[in-house]
């Protein structure tokens, strides 16, 4: 019946173009109980150094009814729920929680489990993995450097290049689940190797390739890593966690960004995402996705729908 209800809002939206009538899937936010569940950069003092700076405020529980206690009148019909740095020496236990919090609430409807490449015990990790029907994907944060200090040869132990990083990825590689990738875009050389080398693995780009730098020279850098790694067919970018530390997210702020994003990968390898409750550090959920709609409000409404639904639910098989 759900499922009904949704393909009459799209097929809805096809006949009126309303974004009031635009089925979204967030494609990119977390849930987490902190009251119940150790995250550490959530629960230990003194917190950690962060992109966005302060984040006291996100230190407390986001579940799926404060999430759409923020959602305004959008139409968000499912989501995709990304590992949110939970205790690694239990890494199965957050697909675990996710799965019971689905099973009592209906949400999420995918999830990014956590992962970490160079585990003694990665096979079996991967392998439970397979088994639990919510998790379509994995994310493992592979070693970076500011981009100050990066090198064409960048291979530090822990990175894209890193031998036994790789072995693990190719394991990886054979599960049937995707890659969430998460690194700066001066690391989209290393990147790009990965998706050559291991063509059938699905590698989704996680926040845009961060690009925080606001500057002409490095947009215009960002621009062109995103051009080269979109060469590669097996490789999809989200579009969310592009806010700024200190600076409110506006549509005049992000929406050469999002634009840029979309030309480089083209609508059909692009998802909108909220990134939320991390990204309430600079922009409600309401605003944010009306910012989204705003941005590509030229765009047909195939494409729209494609952006806000289409791409998700058929990348994510929800």
């Amino acid at each position: 019946m759900m499922q009904e209800r949704i393909e009459a809002l799209r097929e809805r939206f096809l006949e009126s173009g309303d974004d009031a009538d635009l089925p979204i899937v967030d494609a990119h936010h977390h849930f987490w109980d902190v009251s119940r569940n150790y995250h550490p950069w959530l629960r230990d003092l003194p917190r950690i150094a962060f992109r966005y700076g302060d984040y006291a405020s996100i230190c407390k529980n986001f579940l799926p009814d404060d999430y759409f206690a923020q959602a305004g009148n959008h139409r968000i019909v499912k989501t995709v729920m990304m590992e949110g740095e939970w205790d690694p020496r239990d890494v199965l236990g957050e697909a675990r929680w996710a799965t019971a919090l689905h099973e009592r609430t209906g949400l999420p409807n995918a999830m990014a489990a956590q992962i970490w490449l160079d585990r003694d015990d990665i096979a079996d990790v991967i392998d439970a993995y397979r088994e639990m029907p919510l998790v379509r994907s994995v994310r493992h944060k592979p070693k970076s450097v500011p981009r100050a200090e990066h090198r064409a040869d960048f291979a530090a132990p822990g990175s894209m290049r890193c031998e036994r990083w790789r072995r693990a990825y190719a394991l990886l590689a054979q599960s049937g689940l995707m890659f969430e990738l998460q690194a700066p875009w001066w690391h989209f050389d290393e990147a790009a190797e990965l998706a050559r080398d291991f063509p059938q693995m699905q590698i989704i780009v996680n926040h845009a390739g961060l690009p925080s730098d606001r500057s002409d020279e490095a947009l215009a850098a960002w621009r062109a890593a995103l051009d080269a790694l979109a060469q590669w067919p097996n490789v999809w970018l989200k579009i969310s966690g592009i806010g700024e530390a200190g600076v409110s997210w506006s549509v005049a702020r992000n929406g050469r960004v999002v634009r840029d994003a979309i030309a480089s990968f083209g609508v059909e390898r692009c998802l909108f995402a909220s990134n939320f409750p991390v990204d309430s550090l600079v922009v409600t959920l309401d605003e944010l996705f009306t910012g989204f709609k705003t941005i590509v409000a030229e765009r047909t409404r195939e494409e729209r729908l494609a952006l806000f639904f289409d791409n998700a639910s058929a990348l994510y098989r929800i």
